[in-house]
This record gives structure tokens, sequence and C-alpha cells, in this order.
């Protein structure tokens, strides 16, 4: 355990976590909501510093980011945890267990050891993904401050219900890309299905933008849920209007966990979701976990050539000049060049 950092004392020894929107009142000797800070005596400690429970090397596109680094590597973790609680979960079995069994679990893997892992495999960033980091946030940052001074780049796949004010203060320095979940667009799915709120997801989405941050959109499209012309081209104009050169990332639905009124999302639907993002002015609207996709190509807005041919998590070629396209010079946005030189 080690002593969190996002949280005030209150009355007699109670605690509010600070750390996301739910901003719980935590009694002497119990949990938050994700079950991974407790309160002990009026301190708020973190159940699972240095405590992972999955260590990977990933291809970059896995997270998904497609104009960050592409085709390289990046060695992921989590922790169990999450403050959400989606019936449609991916990972329920990690991103539950502490709710649902009431202890936590995981290797001691502390922030060293988890970047001079990182370059002896080769990466170039580390992802905290899988489960949700911002519950987890201190033995994140901790460990991004050590990949930092390694040369190594720092990636959140985050569901993101964090607080603004942690995203300004503490993710702005040491988070280089994230990869955020836009679930929906509407507050009556985000408390049906997922025990949250749709607003705060906004306003994080905002603060990392305006934080510099590179951020990359992932909507899961879900069958009779999520998927109606409408809600599609809300969720587009919003990305939109922070800026067109965002990319949106529309994956197809597996039934999964507490879920299963829907099947797997049409491959059909993903392209009309597509299209509807590119018809709201978004350059780059990628189609998900349909290996072999065209929409998984990533196509100039100028000249309409493809510059990065993808096959599911692999890059097949490339056709840039430094950031630009190699057939009429326009510029990607995202970060294509070479990485930070790792100190000997």
């Amino acid at each position: 355990m080690q002593q969190a950092r996002f949280y005030e004392k209150v009355r007699g020894s109670s605690v509010r976590c600070t750390l996301c929107p739910h901003r719980c009142l935590i009694a002497d000797g119990k949990t938050g909501i994700c079950g991974v800070r407790k309160n002990y005596g009026g301190t708020l400690m973190s159940l699972v510093w240095a405590r992972s429970v999955a260590a990977n090397v990933d291809p970059i596109e896995k997270k998904p980011l497609f104009h960050f680094l592409p085709g390289s590597r990046s060695f992921s973790i989590a922790t169990v945890g999450c403050n959400m609680r989606c019936a449609f979960c991916q990972n329920s079995d990690i991103s539950q267990y502490a709710v649902e069994t009431g202890s936590v679990t995981g290797d001691v893997f502390p922030p060293e050891a988890v970047a001079a892992s990182a370059v002896r495999a080769g990466c170039r960033s580390i992802s905290y993904t899988y489960t949700e980091p911002t519950v987890y946030l201190e033995y994140a940052l901790d460990t991004a401050a050590l990949a930092r001074e390694k040369g190594l780049y720092n990636i959140l796949v985050t569901n993101g219900y964090t607080s603004v004010e942690v995203v300004a203060s503490a993710c702005k320095h040491l988070v280089d890309a994230a990869n955020i979940d836009l679930k929906a667009f509407t507050e009556s799915f985000y408390k049906r299905l997922c025990s949250a709120r749709l607003a705060p997801v906004l306003d994080a989405i905002r603060a990392y933008f305006d934080a510099g941050v590179w951020i990359e959109i992932t909507t899961l499209v879900i069958p009779g849920e999520n998927d109606s012309d409408a809600e599609l081209r809300d969720i587009a104009s919003f990305i939109c209007s922070l800026s067109p050169d965002i990319p949106w990332h529309v994956s197809r639905y597996y039934p999964r966990h507490l879920y299963d009124k829907a099947p797997p999302t049409p491959v059909k639907t993903l392209e009309r979701a597509r299209e509807i993002g590119l018809s709201q002015g978004l350059h780059f609207v990628y189609t998900g976990n349909v290996a072999g996709h065209e929409g998984e190509h990533t196509v100039c807005p100028g000249c309409r050539n493809v510059v990065i041919a993808r096959r599911g998590f692999t890059v097949e070629s490339m056709n840039l000049s430094g950031s630009a396209c190699a057939a009429c010079g326009r510029t990607i946005p995202g970060k294509f060049t070479e990485p930070r030189v790792i100190p000997h």
C-alpha cells in the first residue's frame, strides 16, 4: 500500500477522494466505489500501488492508437479496479475483481522494474491499460516519471472518468497520449449501463485536449444502445468541435460480462458510423475489431492516398515522409517521428 495523493480530510476520520467525478466520501475502514482506495484512520491508501495484475508487450495499435508511434511496441500494465460498472465490460475479470471479491491481487512490480522491463523489451512507450488507470494513478504517475527519464512515452487507455483538476495538474505533465472511451452520448446510457455520468467524461476529454495530450477516441458500438444515426452524429460532432484531426475508433461489440441483449455489431453498422463521422467533418475514422477492413487504413485527407496500411494490429506499410503524406506533402496529425534518445 501507499498513501493516495488525491483526497482531502473531512469531518471526523472520513475522507473525500478527489481523483474521479464520484468524489467518494469514505468512512474509516471503507473503500471507495473502485474498491482499491481505502480509508485507514483518516488517511486514504492505494491498495494497488505496484500490484500489477497484467504485464504484456503489445503493438500500440491494440490500445488503439493509430497516430502515435505506429508500428511500435508498448509495454502494457494494469492493476485490478475500475470506477465504472459497465455491464458490457470486456475485461471484467480484472476490472471488477476488487468489488466482486472484496480483495486485491497482483504481483509486486515496482515502477523502476516496469520502466526497466519496457526498455529491455525494446518498447517505445508504457501503456496503463486493460482496467482503469485512474484508480491506480499514483502507480501510473510514479512509473511515468521514471519512464520519461529513460526516454519512453506514457499512454493512458482510459474511460475518461477522471477529475478535470487531476488531468490538468498531474496527467498534463507526464502523459503523452491517451485513448479515451466515449461510450455513448446520453446520460441515460452512462447511468443505466456504466453507473456513471456522461458530462464528466466530456469535461475530461476537453481537459486532456487542452493539456496538449495527444488523444484518440473509441466508441464500442452496441446494437440498439448507442448506434442510432443521431447519437453517432452527436459523438462525431463533439469530437470535431475540439479538432477534426482527432481520430475516432468505432469498434465492434461482442457480448461480454453481464450484457447479452445484443448480437455482435454488424460490420455495416460500423461502416455507417464511419460514414457519419466523416460527414461531420472528422478526418480520421477507423473501424475496430474487424481485421482486414479498409476502415483500418489511414488515408490522407488531401489526396486520399493510403499513408498507413494496417491489418488488425499490424502495420503493413507506411507512405509517410516524416509526418507528411509522401504523395502530396500534407501533414498528418500525430506523432510519427523517432523516439527520444534513451540515455545509457
